[in-house]
């Protein structure tokens, strides 16, 4: 399980709704919409994780 880091869903690798690869990473998402706000600003969403 990976978390979707704008929500912090925990989201199946297997079974995401949409995924993106930042910096060689890739991220899952729940939904579409999570995707669209991380690929916008992913160091917003990065950086709460530190």
């Amino acid at each position: 399980m990976a978390k979707d880091p704008v929500c912090n869903m925990e989201v199946d690798e297997k079974k995401a709704a949409a995924t993106s690869t930042y910096k060689g990473k890739t991220y899952y998402f729940c939904a579409v919409a999570c995707k669209k706000a991380f690929d916008a600003n992913p160091g917003k969403y990065l950086a709460l994780k530190r």
